[in-house]
């Protein structure tokens, strides 16, 4: 087993000292402006990195972070880390009840909220691939689709903390949002984790083994497994410390389901949402538990991930207008369009109504930004491509609350009632 030398340890050490302080300093200075910590967080990343302290002190950023160094390597793994337990927070996040509850309309609203935003994504790389950078014409189709899929998906926790936020979480639409997201999100990984497998990203098996062990583990967990966990949390409760017991049983099951879907060819982090799918559908795994899970992640692996963004990727140099702007169009005019139509069509919301679920369902977030950090290492896309979905990521996640409040400001608090 190889050993981190004196010099690294403290490097290390270092690293992520400075990391975990600038991202609480920005963190709370978003939250004073009524906004997602993940802002505060990508922006201390991107001040201590090369796009700021790179560009000033050289020399400085070099000594924190330098290339190829071992402790580098490390922080990579705890980096790594942090964005299975992310998406396994995410998983908790999905309540199917809420989705049987809200029956035909969610249906309607999550098709086409997934469906028209995947094909405005699809359609103009496809067709327009010299205007997004495709080089590689071997790639041409893959990063079609990846662009589809990552038009589709939304940010579950950004859009609960948005309807909480406004107090729209427990109206009809609020609901009606929420499920619709659920759906949107476990569909879109699931189309993401093909594509990876498409590439032969991590794994030796034929992409028709890689694709049938996929929807078969899907399939298992959500049915079997949930019903394992329903027997099994009871006792682990009642017969294990409190919350101890608990806190180390789910991130185990939460690292096996990575380490399986990895091993099949498919990335870490889709194992992960599904056991946090599953565990989090349980009456016995309590809201208490939930949030124990959510600040020990939310609080010290979250900030790490976001911070080590703005280390990966020269925000200034790699910007471009054009890109970044045409991004945005697509997905506000792809959610927006394909959610508020959908919630329409499923009746009992007026127009104005139906535009503002669009505009819920528009939050895009962290899982933006995941989606977009493991499409760049799998070489997917490139760092002008990355930049411009953080950005388009965090204007949808920052303009989603006011945009519904200002769609509904002729509302009464009863939506959606005759």
């Amino acid at each position: 087993m190889g050993k981190l030398s004196h010099d690294q340890v403290v490097q290390l050490l270092l690293q992520i000292s400075i990391m975990l302080v600038m991202g609480r300093i920005f963190a709370e200075i978003a939250r004073r402006l009524k906004q997602p910590s993940v802002v505060g967080e990508l922006i201390a990343g991107i001040i201590i990195g090369p796009t700021v302290l790179g560009m000033i002190q050289p020399d400085w950023f070099q000594f924190l972070f330098p290339v190829g160094n071992t402790s580098g390597v490390v922080l990579a793994g705890l980096v790594q880390l942090s964005v299975v337990m992310l998406l396994f927070i995410a998983g908790l996040e999905v309540d199917l009840r809420i989705v049987w509850q809200q029956g035909r309309q969610s249906i309607l609203t999550s098709l086409l909220g997934l469906v028209v935003p995947f094909i405005f994504g699809f359609t103009l790389p496809y067709f327009f691939p010299d205007f997004f950078g495709i080089v590689d014409l071997k790639q041409h189709f893959i990063f079609s689709l990846f662009m589809g899929t990552a038009m589709a998906i939304s940010a579950l926790p950004v859009i609960v903390r948005i309807l909480m936020d406004i107090g729209l979480f427990k109206s009809r639409m609020g609901l009606l949002v929420v499920a619709s997201a659920m759906v949107d999100d476990v569909i879109g990984w699931l189309i993401f984790s093909v594509i990876l497998g498409m590439i032969g990203k991590g794994g030796s098996m034929s992409f028709i083994s890689t694709l049938s062990l996929t929807i078969g583990f899907t399939v298992i967990m959500l049915t079997i497994g949930r019903n394992v966990f329903n027997r099994v949390l009871p006792w682990v409760n009642k017969k294990l410390a409190w919350p101890g017991g608990i806190l180390s049983l789910s991130l185990a099951l939460c690292f096996m389901g990575a380490a399986f879907t990895e091993y099949i060819g498919i990335h870490a982090i889709f194992g992960a949402f599904i056991i946090g799918v599953s565990l989090g559908d349980s009456e016995h795994f309590s809201e208490r538990a939930k949030e124990i899970v959510h600040q020990f992640i939310n609080n010290i692996f979250a900030p790490l991930f976001f911070v080590s963004i703005g280390l990966r990727v020269n925000f200034a140099t790699n910007f471009d207008l054009a890109l970044t702007t045409i991004i945005i169009v697509i997905a506000f005019a792809g959610k927006i369009i394909g959610s508020g139509l959908g919630t329409r069509l499923g009746g009992g919301f007026t127009w104005r109504e139906s535009l503002a679920a669009g505009f819920g369902m528009n939050a895009r977030g962290a899982m933006e930004i995941i989606l977009g950090i493991v499409a760049l290492e799998n070489g997917i896309i490139n760092e002008k491509i990355f930049v411009s979905l953080v950005i388009m990521a965090l204007v949808t996640s920052m303009s989603s609350g006011p945009l519904m409040k200002w769609m509904l400001k002729v509302k009464t608090p009863e939506l959606g009632k005759p």
